[in-house]
């Protein structure tokens, strides 16, 4: 038990206060920088903090639902979501870095949310579990649909990053669903909204 909760505060150190390393090529690795305005790297840079913090989200929240997962399958699978979010974490820590911004300080608040949300829908069952999966990745690709929307045609590397990390979150949404993921009731869907609202908001200027 002891190495079990070493092993856990481990990843969530790793999570939060480690420089991500993505494995894969950054999806904007040959394009060139736009001629963008100040303004426009500030908004964009904000953008791309909420999507950092999502996928910070993302972490705490499969930490969660692997903790008390009771099939090895299903274990695995949240396990392998996460390896490939901290990609996106990486590429969008690197972007906003770019763009002269800074991720949220508000990180840890969220991760920590996150994390007792998968620990519960662990609880609940794995098809539960799953169910929040599917939800949080669906509720993810409509949030990159507005910001590839809002992003100016001329930031191609923003575009680029956000483009891939759709593929991905609709891979995960997926995957999930095959496992045989719960369809959750309303209620709890509208609560994962406001949950999101209540991030990005603060996440675009925090």
């Amino acid at each position: 038990m002891l190495d079990k909760i070493i092993t856990e505060l481990d990843t969530v150190i790793k999570n939060l206060f480690t420089q991500p390393v993505s494995v894969r090529p950054h999806p904007d690795k040959n394009l060139s920088e736009g001629d963008l305005t100040d303004k426009e790297k500030k908004h964009i840079s904000s953008l791309m903090r909420i999507n950092h913090c999502g996928e910070i989200c993302a972490q705490g929240l499969y930490q969660g639902q692997s903790i008390t997962s009771r099939n090895s399958t299903i274990k695995n699978t949240f396990k392998q979501a996460a390896f490939e979010e901290t990609e996106h974490l990486a590429w969008t820590k690197k972007r906003i870095e770019e763009l002269g911004g800074h991720i949220s300080i508000l990180n840890p608040l969220f991760y920590a949310g996150s994390l007792a949300i998968g620990i519960t829908a662990g609880i609940l069952g794995d098809k539960w579990s799953l169910g929040f999966l599917e939800e949080t990745e669906y509720q993810v690709e409509a949030h990159l649909n507005k910001h590839l929307n809002e992003i100016p045609s001329t930031d191609e590397k923003s575009k680029a990053i956000l483009t891939q990390m759709k593929e991905d979150e609709m891979s995960h949404a997926e995957m999930a669903h095959n496992h045989g993921a719960a369809a959750l009731p309303s209620p709890v869907k509208f609560m994962m909204q406001m949950f999101s609202k209540v991030m990005t908001k603060t996440t675009y200027y925090i």
